[in-house]
């Protein structure tokens, strides 16, 4: 019994942990950086979360692959017009 709650602890712990496999990127507008953390499913018609220094919301509009870099195009909480330009690696 005690071995399970060891599990179940550190299974916890484990999901608890904040993820580092953020995708990064920039506001093609403004020019300044932008993280889509990991968990968000970015496809068109989804709506992700969006950190530039505070967190929004954005409704995926349209997804373009350019050599090197995915362009997102979408609307955010604020009904702002973004564009991302995110390393396609």
């Amino acid at each position: 019994m005690n071995i399970l709650i060891k599990i179940s602890s550190l299974l916890l712990v484990i999901t608890m942990l904040p993820s580092t496999n953020a995708w990064s990127g920039y506001d093609a507008t403004s020019g300044g950086s932008v993280e889509i953390e990991s968990g968000n499913l970015v496809r068109e018609g989804e709506t992700i979360d969006v950190y530039d220094g505070e967190y929004k919301t954005m409704n995926v509009e349209s997804i373009n692959r350019f050599g090197g870099s995915v362009e997102i195009q979408g609307t955010d909480d604020t009904g702002e017009q973004r564009v991302l330009e995110m390393d396609g690696d």
